[in-house]
């Protein structure tokens, strides 16, 4: 993948965007802090994907390349930090918990209408509530041998079969034992628990963009809604209707 790419200061902004709008490969010379109030916004870095949503933000490193995808139509807040004023740590993106207070100061924090004593007013408070925020996990690691990768683009390409670890194995040429040791090494996990993630990551995009409970049950490969209610609000800590009901 290409380098060039815009190089710039993180914005300090509020924006609406449309479904399947793109920005991007990029980096910027501060950190920068992501969330959306409304819709879902998949973030991608070269190494790992996640998923920002009403609930949730990311925390993006100064000199991070990364892009961004809208599903839906969404509402984006943006907030730039200087490299020696961190609130997190500067080593790697972070996914993080957004509670009602942070959600309404990062909402104000990045109005254009804001003097700038006020700003620093919200941003102190800002801070202490980043500081505290819980980590949210769940984020989908981009591999990097081309064995691995190939696998993860066949589950991904159709969620609804239940590809097995054999059937992945014979049409990547890779031995099963070898395959499993990659999910291992390279995601620290094992095949389901990254095909778990991998369908929660996509039932968020879905449901973002107006699907059913049941619909996104099917096209991301649970055998019932029932199931597909279980495993979401286990990961996600809500179900996927109430999830729906706030994208």
């Amino acid at each position: 993948m290409s380098q060039i790419s815009r190089e710039a200061t993180a914005p300090t902004a509020t924006q609406l965007r449309v479904g399947g709008e793109r920005i991007d490969r990029h980096r910027h010379d501060e950190h920068q802090l992501v969330y959306v109030s409304t819709g879902v916004l998949a973030v991608s870095t070269e190494s790992g994907s996640w998923a920002v949503s009403r609930d949730r933000a990311v925390w993006i490193p100064a000199g991070v390349w990364h892009e961004h995808r809208f599903y839906g139509p969404t509402s984006l807040h943006t907030l730039g930090f200087a490299v020696d004023a961190a609130p997190l740590p500067a080593d790697a993106p972070t996914l993080l918990a957004v509670s009602p207070l942070a959600r309404e100061l990062v909402i104000a924090a990045a109005s254009q209408k804001l003097s700038t004593p006020e700003s620093h007013r919200l941003r102190a408070v800002l801070r202490d509530q980043l500081r505290h925020s819980q980590i949210r996990p769940l984020v989908l690691p981009t591999a990097q041998d081309e064995r691995l990768a190939a696998a993860c683009s066949l589950v991904e390409s159709d969620l609804t079969q239940p590809r097995t670890m054999r059937w992945l194995a014979h049409h990547t040429s890779t031995g099963e034992r070898t395959l499993a040791r990659l999910f291992r090494t390279e995601f620290g996990t094992t095949y389901p628990q990254w095909r778990t993630t991998l369908r929660v990551f996509h039932a968020m995009i879905r449901l973002s963009e107006g699907a059913t409970v049941t619909q996104t049950a099917h096209h991301c490969g649970w055998s019932t809604p029932s199931a597909f209610i279980d495993t979401f609000t286990r990961t996600l800590g809500q179900t996927p209707g109430c999830y729906r009901r706030r994208s």
